[in-house]
């Protein structure tokens, strides 16, 4: 009996897989937690404050890391990457690297009404504005346990 409860503890805090969380820059507030894989797609999608075109960044789930993968812009902007190698896709600007161009643990966002922020996750997308009442965010992959899906 002792053995199969201290084995039940055992598994009740073994990992379960990564989350994708989105949490409030000062407080630490959840906002979302969404399960995620390795090779789960992330992106942020927004209005540029600037230009008032659309750009989507995107990032692939490497363990605890998000790594950028790919930019799509429809005009060249602050904060976008102008010395880039870059691929005109339908009127689109496309920047879509052989080699990854950042390794990120932490993403900062500050949500914007006017920039509407819209979070997705694989085919899933999320109002990072209403979610968050346009509070700055982090967004980082965390290692779960059936603790923290049953707590």
């Amino acid at each position: 009996m002792v053995l199969a409860t201290a084995l039940a503890g055992v598994a009740v805090a073994a990992p379960t897989g990564p989350a994708l969380v989105v949490e409030d820059l000062d407080s630490g507030e959840r906002y979302l937690t969404v399960p995620v894989d390795d090779g789960s797609t992330v992106a942020l999608e927004y209005t540029h404050s600037v230009e008032k075109s659309r750009v989507y960044d995107e990032y692939r789930v490497d363990g605890r890391t998000l790594v950028n993968t790919r930019m799509e812009f429809e005009s060249y902007g602050w904060g976008l990457p102008s010395g880039a190698d870059v691929e005109t896709v339908n009127g689109t600007l496309v920047y879509d690297p052989e080699e990854p161009i950042t390794e990120l643990e932490t993403l900062l966002v500050s949500p914007g009404r006017i920039a509407g922020h819209t979070l997705i996750v694989d085919d899933r997308r999320y109002d990072l504005v209403a979610r968050t009442n346009a509070s700055d965010v982090r967004i980082r992959i965390e290692r779960r346990s059936l603790t923290d899906l049953l707590g």
